[in-house]
């Protein structure tokens, strides 16, 4: 009791049950809190008056507010259960325990080597451990304070879904698809509201990546990165967009998701030995990505692909719910085949060749790209084929035979040597501006249009024997573009028979015409003339002339 009465004494534990904890942030950096840290400070030091020795605080159903002046932000921590530790035997400062944030609970250490350092803005040691559901990290450093908080050491993040930590902290979520299992372990360099990230090793979706990132929130978010990796799979980030509808042939109407392109500037530049997108496989790669405001632009500096070489752009920019897409690629020496089926969906072409494609289009959904598409697309190819239908065979039964029937023109493949396609794009519609295949023993010329939106063909063309004969048959095509109809001209083989040649020409001169119809008339019966009154005998003989 005397002690007590002459004030000779010191705390050792305290205490506080159901406090309410409130922290403002001025924009000047200082809080409401800042004077009394001072105060624990100066009392802390060695040799100070009145110097604060007790050892440990404890919190329990605790609720702490927060709130941010210049970002105009605030964030509640509930249910807290913390235990503070400064021994007075050490110089280090401990705290652990549990808060609920964002319905989610949440376990938390944090410790100092030297708090009276900390607390003055010196430098000292910090380690630090965040660990709930959605994420978990650990920072094992430096801090320090002078005229902004900085802090250094190696930082590791985990996390069984990136896109459900991001839901959860609150930031914007990229796109629909991907964004799963996260791990990144790095040389964290913290100034303020950056992080520069050095030795960077992350895993996102199963691809794992090295190289450095920066990122900064001051007022908008950024990140810049550049990574280079020995295999990437892009398909979950693709996984949800689909061209085509499910099962059928028509363009896909479901609209853009576009608020991934306004919530996040980017600038990557990503390398990788070895890409996947979709079922593309693409050798070594370069890719840089550049989003901003809004406007999303892709450059691949070299892919092998297809066999070949690509080199290209792709941007996107958003107009309300709107995308306008511009697309500009060049493919070297590829494989017409896997090169035309996967992006145009035509599967009837093969051989060796070079495509150009550069195109415009605007719209809320695929298919209203592809009903404003613009631009132009040109292929050569050579040493290769199309299959559907043998020319030469066809050519040369008709020749000569031309009324016998081709019987099935849709079968075997027409070989060529070289091959030159060019079509230019008008709201959606490919018009044929020279489309020539010549082979060793054919050539065939097509004109005509091609729409985009309904996918189907509308098409004439002129296939010839390279032999003396000089044989020439016109035909059409027409239909579905992965099953289309091609069928010769009727008029032509029948001008080329020469039992039914003269019954053409006599059907186009009006008196030539009027006899050839009498006669088939009389043939066939169908003339229409009065009949005179015949006895029953006469009509007997009529039916029985009938009947035979």
């Amino acid at each position: 009791l005397l002690p007590l009465l002459l004030q000779r004494f010191e705390i050792a534990d305290l205490m506080l049950l159901r406090p309410r904890i409130h922290v403002s942030l001025k924009p000047d950096g200082d809080s409401n809190w800042t004077p009394f840290i001072q105060t624990i400070a100066r009392t802390m030091k060695p040799g100070a008056e009145n110097q604060v020795s007790f050892s440990e605080i404890r919190i329990q159903d605790g609720v702490l507010d927060y709130e941010e002046a210049a970002a105009h932000a605030t964030e509640k921590l509930e249910d807290i259960d913390l235990s503070l530790a400064w021994p007075s035997i050490s110089r280090s400062f401990a705290a652990t325990g549990q808060f609920d944030w964002r319905g989610e609970r949440v376990d938390g250490s944090i410790s100092f080597s030297d708090f009276v350092a900390a607390l003055s803005g010196d430098r000292s040691g910090l380690k630090a451990r965040i660990a709930s559901a959605p994420l978990k990290l650990a920072f094992d450093g430096s801090v320090a304070n002078r005229t902004s908080p900085m802090m250094e050491g190696t930082l590791t993040v985990d996390s069984p879904s990136l896109r459900n930590a991001l839901r959860w902290t609150g930031q914007p979520q990229p796109g629909s698809g991907g964004f799963g299992r996260f791990a990144l372990k790095a040389r964290a360099n913290v100034v303020g509201a950056s992080i520069a990230l050095t030795n960077v090793n992350v895993e996102l979706d199963g691809n794992a990546a090295e190289g450095v990132m920066t990122y900064a929130n001051n007022g908008r978010q950024t990140l810049q990165a550049t990574l280079a990796a020995d295999a990437l799979d892009f398909t979950p980030y693709i996984s949800t967009f689909r061209l085509l509808a499910s099962g059928a042939r028509d363009w896909n109407r479901q609209l853009f998701d576009l608020n991934g392109l306004s919530t996040t500037d980017l600038d990557m530049r990503l390398s990788a030995a070895k890409l996947t997108v979709g079922p593309t496989r693409l050798g070594r790669t370069a890719i840089g990505a550049n989003l901003r405001n809004g406007t999303l632009a892709l450059s691949v500096g070299e892919a092998q692909v297809y066999g070949g070489i690509a080199k290209g752009s792709f941007g996107i920019a958003r107009s309300d719910t709107v995308a306008d897409i511009k697309a500009q690629f060049q493919f070297t020496d590829v494989d017409l085949q896997a090169c035309a089926t996967e992006l145009f969906g035509l599967n009837k072409l093969s051989g060796r060749g070079n495509i150009n494609v550069s195109l415009l289009a605007s719209g809320s959904s695929p298919f209203g790209l592809v009903q404003s598409l613009d631009g132009s697309a040109t292929v050569t190819g050579h040493d290769g084929a199309i299959s559907g239908f043998n020319a030469e065979q066809l050519l040369k039964r008709l020749e000569r035979r031309p009324l016998s029937g081709g019987g099935n023109f849709r079968n075997g493949s027409t070989p060529y040597t070289n091959l030159t396609i060019a079509v230019k794009f008008s709201d959606g519609i490919a018009t044929a501006e020279d489309i020539r295949v010549e082979g060793p023993a054919t050539k065939i010329t097509l004109t005509g249009t091609a729409s985009v939106p309904t996918r189907e063909y509308d098409m004439k063309g002129v296939a010839s024997l390279n032999s003396a004969s000089g044989f020439e048959l016109p035909f059409v095509v027409q239909g579905p573009w992965d099953d289309p109809l091609i069928f010769p001209d009727p008029e032509s083989l029948i001008r080329r028979s020469p039992a039914s040649a003269p019954l053409l020409d006599m059907l186009k001169d009006r008196k030539g015409g009027d006899a050839v119809r009498s006669a088939i008339e009389r043939i066939t019966g169908s003339g229409k003339r009065p009949a005179p009154a015949e006895s029953p005998t006469a009509e007997n003989a009529k039916d029985g002339a009938k009947s035979n």
